[in-house]
């Protein structure tokens, strides 16, 4: 891979390549996930049916929205601030920073994670029953919120991205969709079940983690410096600004995945389990065809971190304008997919109980779709000096998504909330490529 260093005209085709190498990786190992997806999703929502596998879908989506809801993408702090601490003049002094950094973001992860347990417990245990959750179901849920968050894995994502191992993330990645497709065929054998799937599915996030810390700790020896030097909270000292920082990605990182979590949870209280998993299945489909859209994000946002480090803004326009023409063309291939195989793939995967769900796939696969055009906006905004307006925008966008809920969802059920959904994403593309736009032209 180019290195980054020389003229910024040889280096101009450089930080695309980087996006799309390091892409290509994550897309190899989503890869094999999405393949694995789908036969470990058949299994389950064959097994459990349609009822069931919404109560399944909502202790996922209460456990993700409890994840969100506490957690920090410690990820994009230590590729923000790392970068000065790797070209530091002093690479041993910059080592020991950039290991200071990295105790600071493990630190603040398992802060969130004991915080993110208690509320799990409060959450599930007070609106369990309103979700049609018995005890036992509740205390398994409340079992899977710890082990979701209990796992830490945002901290050694970020240094195998910062260290440009794009490949080394890929290949920890693969162990969910392994993790979940080993545990759905041991479920699958020894008797279906609610609880053996969650068993099932908090096995592989710990499988994820493991893989993770063991490939970032070989890929930062020899450039982490030492995990006794100084003090861990110096690193607020010498990184300005991480504190708003750390406070911007965590709201907007909430703000972003909420949403959908939310919507879940709502559909459940306001129609039902089977509403709910109808709606799951939907957004989880749709979000697959549009994975790329996730992975372009954190390839974009490394690289514009880099290139503002590194480079100066014409490099940074040039590079922003040839990664919204790739988003662009992403995004019209996607939506022509969803619109030929969206039906067959649906009732292929889950069976014709689960036909039902496929206007909701159309409008919310039409929303990522949205969002994966847009796929650069919030990576320039994060990299630069537009956290906070893009923070603003995320705002405005999930609170216009829960109040178009709360008026479409009583009258067009799940419809209507993806409807909602599509909205959101709309306000949300026009905001951001005017926010983006504005701060080049600055």
């Amino acid at each position: 891979m180019t290195d980054g260093e020389g003229d910024g005209g040889s280096d101009r085709g450089g930080g695309f390549a980087r996006i799309l190498a390091n892409t290509a990786w994550l897309l190899g190992g989503k890869g094999v996930g999405a393949l694995l997806s789908i036969v470990y999703l058949a299994i389950v929502t064959r097994t459990l049916g349609v009822a069931d596998f919404g109560r399944f879908a909502l202790i996922l989506s209460a456990a993700q929205a409890i994840k969100t809801l506490v957690s920090f993408e410690s990820w994009q702090i230590i590729v923000r601030y790392g970068q000065d601490h790797l070209k530091a003049a002093d690479a041993i002094a910059g080592g020991h920073a950039l290991n200071r950094l990295a105790r600071f973001c493990i630190m603040v992860d398992l802060a969130s994670a004991i915080v993110g347990c208690a509320l799990a417990a409060a959450v599930t245990l007070a609106f369990g029953p309103m979700m049609d959750l018995s005890r036992d179901m509740a205390i398994n849920a409340i079992l899977f919120c710890a082990a979701m968050l209990l796992t830490i894995r945002s901290t050694p994502m970020g240094l195998l991205r910062l260290f440009d191992r794009f490949d080394a993330g890929a290949l920890a990645e693969t162990m969910v969709p392994i993790g979940r497709m080993i545990g759905a065929l041991l479920i699958l054998a020894t008797g279906p079940s609610i609880g053996g799937f969650l068993l099932a599915w908090a096995g592989a996030e710990l499988l994820c983690a493991v893989s993770y810390w063991w490939l970032a700790l070989r890929a930062g020896r020899g450039r982490m410096g030492s995990w006794r030097a100084g003090r861990t909270l110096d690193a607020r000292g010498e990184n300005a600004g991480l504190i708003g920082f750390l406070t911007a990605t965590n709201l907007q990182a909430t703000l972003s995945s909420l949403g959908q979590q939310v919507a879940v949870l709502f559909i459940g209280i306001f129609v039902g389990p089977t509403g709910a998993g109808l709606y799951r299945l939907a957004n989880q489909l749709s979000q697959s065809l549009t994975k790329i859209s996730g992975l372009l994000s954190r390839s974009i946002f490394v690289e514009l971190a880099r290139t503002r480090s590194q480079d100066g803004t014409d490099e940074l326009r040039h590079l922003f304008r040839r990664t919204n023409r790739l988003a662009l063309i992403a995004g019209g291939v996607i939506i022509l997919l969803i619109l030929l195989i969206g039906r067959p793939l649906l009732g292929l995967i889950a069976g014709p109980d689960f036909l039902p769900a496929y206007p909701v796939l159309l409008v919310l696969g039409v929303a990522a779709s949205i969002e994966l055009v847009g796929v650069s906006y919030r990576p320039l905004l994060m990299a630069t000096d537009g956290a906070r307006l893009s923070l603003w925008i995320t705002l405005g966008a999930t609170l216009l998504m829960f109040a178009l809920m709360a008026a479409l969802l009583p009258l067009y059920g799940t419809i209507g909330a993806a409807f909602a959904s599509l909205a959101s994403s709309a306000m949300m593309f026009a905001m951001m490529g005017w926010a983006s736009r504005r701060l080049l032209r600055r």
